[in-house]
């Protein structure tokens, strides 16, 4: 049984800024998927409709390797890629869609096909993805 977890977020930064984040490999080897204590080994990015992304991190003696297909890329408006780990290579789709919010934006990420026991930790999980992004493009 799968779920669909949704989190919003307000970003102090301009819509192109966030999605550029995404996107970017230099800016987004600093921020996406990394965790306290990792490194950091490989982030590979061709952002086009049918490329792709690979971001590896060693985290103590496992090397977490995260993977995305896009599926759409409509800057600064949307994003959406297949996403597969080394710890699961069932895909599932993340959808990011941003809009123009005062001086900054609003961010909606949706992952669908979540694992039903996994709703809340994959919650959780892209609050602090989301954290990082801001801390990168408020910066």
């Amino acid at each position: 049984m799968s779920a669909t977890v949704s989190v919003d977020r307000y970003i102090a930064a301009s819509p192109e800024a966030v999605f550029d984040a995404w996107i970017d490999p230099d800016a987004a080897g600093r921020w996406l998927f990394r965790t306290d204590g990792g490194r950091l080994e490989r982030c590979e990015i061709d952002a086009r409709v049918g490329g792709g992304f690979r971001i590896d991190e060693r985290r103590g003696a496992d090397l977490a390797e995260h993977h995305g297909e896009y599926v759409a890329l409509d800057r600064p408006n949307r994003l959406a890629f297949d996403f597969w780990t080394s710890f699961s290579d069932e895909r599932t789709r993340i959808t990011i869609e941003i809009a123009p919010d005062g001086e900054g934006s609003r961010l909606i990420l949706t992952h669908e096909g979540v694992w039903t026991d996994y709703e809340e930790r994959t919650r959780h999980g892209w609050g602090m993805v989301l954290d990082n992004l801001a801390k990168q493009v408020e910066a």
